[in-house]
């Protein structure tokens, strides 16, 4: 018996889905097709099932770690953790969390002796705090896996005509011409999310219609703003083919998912993850915001780091199991979520995360009108050389003020290049007030908003 969502696909998504992504994944030496097979059967699993799965692949992994990467070594000697003594999935608590800054100065000690393959990414940006950090293929092949079971839920699949709505310089400065080929081949086209002016936005309206896509992904806040110009144009998107709009990297507010629902005429589908911690959970149909479980393991801790119970809120902190040449254990992502006892009536035994309530970036607005995605702004600042934190604040339509936590290794110019590459944004006549400062508060909710705005969005 398969449980296995069907899905009504056309000749050449099947031959995308069958033959050339898979060609495309074996190339790049991912095994990422038959990890996407072995997680569709294993997310039908009871729900005890998977919990001893997690707790025997949690043993193998900090075994590994232990006797490979010189930081954890280190580390499990310091304390006497002993990874073959872990009987529960609580007994992970006993080791000390990753942060961000403890990647920083341990980077090279985080590299398995023996890693072949490592790749170097960047965060996102929303942090502020930038961070280079390493991912070996196995640990690309477990998020790429996760990802396109997670499509499939919502009978959309690779090769399915897509429209990707993004603003990381990572995705929009790759586009060689290799890639551009494979998005061809894929029916993919990757938009820009920076600059959402009255003509642009006539574009993006323009180029759904024509394009006709399966699917959209992108920033809610984005995708929402593109959705609110077509209706105050009156033009209908409802009748553009979309047959589910995929979400990710912010916080998706009730208001987002309604416009979007009611303007294209399909279900919004969530997903939380990021670069560094890996797709932590998606939404299915049924609405259960389900966990990777199978590599990821997800704790909910307060201010103290003491582990809270489902039901209350608390900062998310990740261990993901794949990936064992830069290991992230008990990895503090910042964000503010709730879990969730129930089981989804969709049938899938994976465990659920019922609420999220970090991940916001506002729309900045231009002098001349220009409606931006804050992270044009963040991307200006994030890595540049010497800056521990920083926080953008748009104070009217004529300053802006940024604010700086200054590292050891802060350059001189750094204040006339943020000032420089704000104004080519925001407009020549607009006042940059750039603040040295020595720490930045946060939200009282515990998260940082690294840009704010009081100026309206049109």
């Amino acid at each position: 018996m398969t449980h296995v969502r069907s899905i009504g696909q056309s000749a050449y998504t099947a031959w995308c889905s069958n033959v050339l992504f898979p060609l495309h994944e074996l190339i790049k030496r991912h095994d990422s097709t038959a990890r996407r097979r072995a997680l569709e059967q294993s997310q039908w699993w009871s729900p005890e099932r998977i919990e001893r799965h997690r707790l025997e692949r949690l043993r193998e992994f900090l075994s590994t770690v232990a006797s490979t990467v010189p930081y954890y070594e280190g580390l499990f000697r310091s304390i006497a953790f002993n990874p073959a003594g872990v009987r529960t999935l609580a007994d992970l608590t006993a080791i000390p969390f990753l942060t961000k800054a403890i990647i920083r100065s341990n980077t090279e000690a985080l590299k398995a002796r023996d890693a072949t393959g490592l790749r170097r990414y960047n965060t996102g940006g929303s942090s502020g705090e930038p961070l280079i950090f390493f991912l070996d293929k196995e640990r690309v092949s477990h998020d790429v896996a996760a990802k396109w079971r997670a499509t499939r839920w919502w009978g959309v699949d690779i090769g399915d005509p897509e429209i990707v709505v993004w603003g990381s310089p990572i995705e929009l400065s790759a586009q060689d011409w290799v890639r551009s080929v494979r998005d061809l081949l894929l029916r993919s086209t990757l938009l820009p999310a920076f600059e959402m002016s009255e003509s642009n936005l006539d574009a993006f309206v323009a180029k759904i219609r024509a394009r006709r896509p399966a699917m959209l992904f992108g920033y809610p806040s984005v995708l929402a703003h593109i959705a609110r110009h077509a209706e105050s144009r009156g033009q209908a998107l409802n009748d553009a083919g979309v047959r589910v709009t995929f979400v990710t990297s912010e916080r998706l507010y009730p208001e987002q998912r309604n416009q979007i629902m009611r303007t294209f005429g399909c279900p919004v589908a969530n997903s939380y993850g990021g670069r560094d911690a890996g797709l932590i959970a998606h939404e299915c149909p049924a609405g259960g915001m389900h966990m990777s479980a199978e590599d990821i393991i997800v704790e909910i801790v307060d201010g103290g780091g003491k582990s809270q119970p489902p039901g209350t809120a608390g900062e998310i902190v990740v261990t993901h199991m794949a990936g064992e040449s830069f290991p992230f254990i008990r990895y503090r992502t910042g964000d503010v979520g709730v879990m969730d006892e129930r089981v989804c009536e969709c049938g899938r035994g994976l465990p659920l995360i019922k609420e999220l309530q970090g991940r916001t970036t506002d729309f900045v607005v231009a002098q001349n009108g220009t409606v931006m995605h804050g992270l044009a702004l963040i991307y200006v600042v994030r890595d540049l050389p010497g800056i521990a934190k920083f926080k953008i604040v748009q104070e009217s339509i004529d300053h802006t003020k940024v604010l700086l936590v200054a590292g050891p290794d802060l350059d001189h110019d750094v204040v006339e290049r943020i000032r420089v590459g704000m104004a080519k944004r925001l407009g020549s006549g607009v006042w940059i007030d750039v603040e040295i400062v020595d720490d930045i508060r946060s939200e009282p909710s515990g998260k940082y908003r690294y840009v704010t705005s009081e100026v309206a969005a049109k």
